[in-house]
């Protein structure tokens, strides 16, 4: 089962990054407020606009965390390379 890296784009146009197994699933936990990020509270909703799948959840999460010390403004030009 793949591990996916998202980006999402937040009410007040922040942008915040994360790692799951299934994305649709997250992301209804994040605009629902079950098990949702808690650095997310009072920005959503939240809407997809990036991911990119491993094999393992450790790959996953090291590209999380390469992505989370990125500037917004690299961030921002990875999205728009890349279609979700």
């Amino acid at each position: 089962m793949p591990y996916y890296v998202y980006i999402v784009r937040c009410r007040d146009n922040s942008l915040y990054t994360g790692v799951a197994l299934n994305i649709n699933n997250r992301i209804k936990q994040h605009n629902f407020g079950y098990r949702g990020a808690k650095s997310l509270r009072g920005k959503t909703p939240v809407i997809l606009v990036y991911t990119e799948s491993y094999n393992s959840k450790s790959e996953a999460l090291k590209r999380e965390r390469e992505i989370k010390e990125w500037r917004k403004e690299k961030k921002e030009q990875l999205i728009k390379n890349v279609k979700v």
